[in-house]
């Protein structure tokens, strides 16, 4: 019962967020491609506040190509994955198919279509500018410092909040593997953070390489989970085809939104990749391309394996391998919970520390914040300021019974504020008319569409704004005091 609560607390945050739109699936890798060659700084008017001396010289120069990071193709492919693909394999697919039947497998075609442009234009801004600032230098570069200290804050202390959801959502299917009492699942999630905050605490050049066996590992467990699942389908499952109409595909979508939610988390490392404006666009192409395939497929063998029973429990992996597979196949699945929920915290964690170290260098946080910021640079003081926040959340869910809804709920409305200001800062930024304009053009109107579903959820980024208004208030009125 607790559990099925979870997985439906995991239901009504996906439906506080909504679709995105645009082009074909098989066109995503050449769009993507051009963006790399087709962004640039607007000359004909220059973005407010984006000279150096605004910034205290820390941000990127516009158009620079900034070489020396670590991260190559392959380790930032997999960083991509590891960040999108994520915890919604747990749940998300038997969601969709208890909510809109057969036709959640269209839901899962149209969100893959529908992730290019917010993906393209995070690509391109995080290729034309790599800064551990991420989307907060963005905003910076385009409206100002005001505008950038509120999208930190909201991605640093808002977004951060689903690093317990995502630790205690791998917990579940360790607790159901193992027959246990609930709680133990207490116990469980928090040694999912520590390696996170470990591998970072080393560096990207480390993390990276392990990122990318997880994220090899996940794509290759989910493969097995299909192939393993494929015989057991039935045709009789997949009708009627909208048993709950459209209707009921639009709420298959808005759960897939938390599932394609992601590709702003790597920005905040973009200046340690090779070549970001080489490497960024191919690497988001390629997670798009194994992140839909990967969830077409599971979407297609939990309709025609589950059917009607998709959706009763908290575990739909479980439900699905034991169907079809022998007993200690639930261990692999287990096994698959444990690579999916390391594989988004080494992520998050490494990007969350770095932007941490950017706000500090910003002075949104204290100073002492800000080591490591710089390419190469490892954020430590910044770490212990995410494992601090991580700790404090976790406390809070515990206390809280576990729900999930409350938590999911935070994280994806700042999502969508931060979404909201970057694609704005998208369109001043990248030269007019290039294909990543155009893709941040479309973004602009499907992030003002999340907003709108967003709704009361929005109260969490409101708070945050106002604490960054008085931040600037305060600091504006040390400077007239100074002077």
């Amino acid at each position: 019962m607790e559990r099925n609560a979870a997985a439906r607390g995991v239901a009504a945050a996906g439906g506080a967020t909504a679709a995105e739109a645009s082009t074909s699936v098989f066109g995503t890798a050449a769009a993507l491609a051009a963006v790399s060659g087709a962004t640039s700084v607007s000359a004909a008017t220059p973005a407010p506040g984006a000279s150096a001396a605004a910034h205290g010289g820390a941000s990127p120069a516009a158009g620079a190509t900034v070489r020396g990071g670590t991260v190559g193709l392959a380790q930032g492919s997999a960083l991509y994955i590891a960040a999108v693909l994520g915890t919604g394999i747990l749940v998300l697919p038997a969601l969709a198919a208890q909510v809109a039947g057969p036709a959640s497998i269209l839901a899962v075609g149209a969100l893959i279509v529908l992730s290019v442009p917010l993906a393209g234009t995070f690509a391109a801004l995080a290729a034309r500018f790599p800064d551990a600032g991420g989307v907060a230098t963005f905003v910076r570069l385009a409206l100002g410092r005001t505008a950038a200290r509120m999208t930190g804050y909201w991605f640093f202390f808002g977004v951060s909040v689903g690093l317990p959801v995502v630790a205690l959502l791998g917990a579940e299917y360790v607790v159901a593997v193992l027959g246990v009492e609930r709680w133990v699942g207490f116990v469980i999630a928090p040694l999912f953070i520590l390696p996170s905050l470990v591998l970072n605490a080393f560096g990207l050049r480390v993390s990276g390489r392990v990122q990318l066996g997880l994220s090899a590992l996940l794509v290759i467990v989910v493969v097995g989970v299909i192939v393993l699942a494929a015989p057991a389908t039935k045709a009789s499952n997949f009708e009627p085809l909208l048993p709950h109409g459209w209707a009921g595909v639009g709420v298959a979508i808005s759960l897939f939104v938390w599932a394609f939610a992601g590709w702003e988390a790597v920005t905040h490392i973009a200046g340690e990749f090779v070549d970001p404006r080489r490497v960024i666009p191919r690497a988001t192409a390629i997670a798009i391309v194994v992140v839909g395939a990967a969830y077409l497929g599971l979407q297609i063998v939990t309709v025609g394996v589950l059917g009607g029973a998709a959706g009763a429990s908290a575990v739909p992996l479980l439900d699905l391998v034991q169907s079809t597979a022998p007993s200690w196949a639930r261990i692999v699945v287990a096994a698959i919970a444990g690579v999916v929920a390391l594989g988004v915290l080494n992520a998050y964690v490494g990007a969350f520390a770095k932007l941490g170290a950017s706000l500090g260098r910003e002075g949104d946080l204290p100073r002492w914040f800000s080591p490591g910021a710089e390419v190469g640079g490892l954020p430590r003081r910044a770490l212990l300021l995410v494992a601090g926040l991580a700790a404090v959340d976790y406390t809070l869910m515990v206390f809280s019974g576990g729900a999930l809804a409350p938590f999911i709920l935070v994280h994806t409305s700042c999502m969508v504020a931060v979404y909201a200001l970057g694609v704005v800062a998208a369109l001043r930024l990248l030269r007019r008319f290039s294909a990543g304009w155009w893709m941040s053009g479309v973004s602009v109107l499907l992030v003002a569409g999340l907003l709108a579903l967003a709704g009361p959820h929005l109260l969490a980024p409101a708070v945050l704004a106002a604490a960054a208004l008085l931040v600037t208030v305060v600091s504006n009125l040390h400077r007239k005091k100074a002077s």
